[in-house]
């Protein structure tokens, strides 16, 4: 009886840490207020709305420039999303010197679009960008590209799997030159994410039953209880990486769930912690240099936002 006591109270006390931890979390919108510097429509589908770009940029940025560009896509399972989702993200790699764009594709709620699709919208947002590098003011050979869960999937997908692509003939280059995936969902065979609509082409579209050799310079975030994918599952893609001799880098955060590193879902301190090795990994593949401001940048952005209302 004692010890079932003991326990009882232990399970209390741990619940109201827990729930303290909640209440201190700092949460804010994932736009932190911005809104895009230029949207450029890159797309028009033969039905439902044009595709876009929201684009931040450095400031006095010029055409005929050459900085790097780092391109987002939005999470939503494939079915739905914005490019809200990655405007705070964006307007930090904008103060570093990078042009940043949150990039739309088609989901399964706006033009009944299948995964296949949302790749192929990917790849043909990478070549309007580097078609267009001279006008962007950007280096058409220093573009990363990420996104978070299905857009990390829609970023892994265009380096890593080929034969999904509607414009293979196309003299432009869709294969970006680094990643950045925040908790994607790179593994949809049957013991991943999404199987059941894309069964039909699976091998085909699953970046980790497409690692090769030579891949972009990769970064990637996770937590540890994220119920899309496990933790099994992140460990063997780091190590297929590995196996390829690809550089990769993947970080594992405790108790952290899907989403974790937005910061309306995790918190400042995650946004932040993730931030400065997104930064530290973009100086260390020579997109930037000198040290991050992530905590500077964040604690003024949170200022102005709070201004705002």
């Amino acid at each position: 009886m004692i010890n079932i006591l003991k326990i009882a109270i232990a399970l209390i006390i741990l619940g109201q840490l827990y729930a303290q931890a909640e209440e201190k979390k700092e949460t804010y919108s994932w736009t932190l207020g911005y809104t895009p510097d230029e949207s450029i429509i890159f797309s028009e589908p033969v039905k439902g709305k044009p595709l876009k770009l929201d684009c931040f940029f450095p400031e006095n940025h010029l055409q005929g420039e050459a900085k790097p560009c780092i391109i987002l896509f939005f999470g939503g399972g494939w079915t739905g999303g914005s490019t809200e989702q990655f405007y705070g993200f964006s307007k930090y790699f904008a103060s570093r010197g990078i042009v940043a764009i949150a990039a739309e594709y088609r989901t399964q709620k706006s033009h009944k679009a299948t995964p296949k699709n949302c790749v192929e919208d990917g790849r043909e947002a990478i070549r309007y960008v580097r078609a267009n590098a001279k006008e962007l003011g950007i280096d058409p050979d220093k573009i990363i590209v990420g996104g978070g869960s299905a857009g990390g999937h829609v970023a892994a997908a265009c380096a890593m799997c080929p034969k999904i692509d509607a414009n293979p003939q196309s003299p432009i280059s869709s294969i970006p030159n680094a990643l950045m995936l925040f908790n994607p969902v790179y593994n949809n065979g049957e013991e991943g994410y999404g199987y059941s609509r894309v069964k039909e082409y699976w091998q085909d579209i699953s970046p980790y039953h497409n690692i090769v050799a030579g891949l972009p310079p990769t970064i990637i975030f996770f937590g540890d209880n994220d119920k899309y994918v496990s933790v099994a599952v992140i460990n063997a893609f780091q190590k297929k990486m590995e196996e390829q001799g690809n550089k990769s880098e993947t970080y594992i955060y405790l108790d952290q769930a899907h989403g974790f590193f937005h910061i309306s879902k995790g918190g400042r301190k995650m946004f932040e912690d993730v931030l400065t090795k997104a930064d530290a990994f973009l100086v260390k593949n020579n997109y930037l240099t000198g040290d991050d401001h992530v905590l500077e940048w964040t604690a003024a952005a949170i200022e102005n936002f709070k201004a705002q209302k």
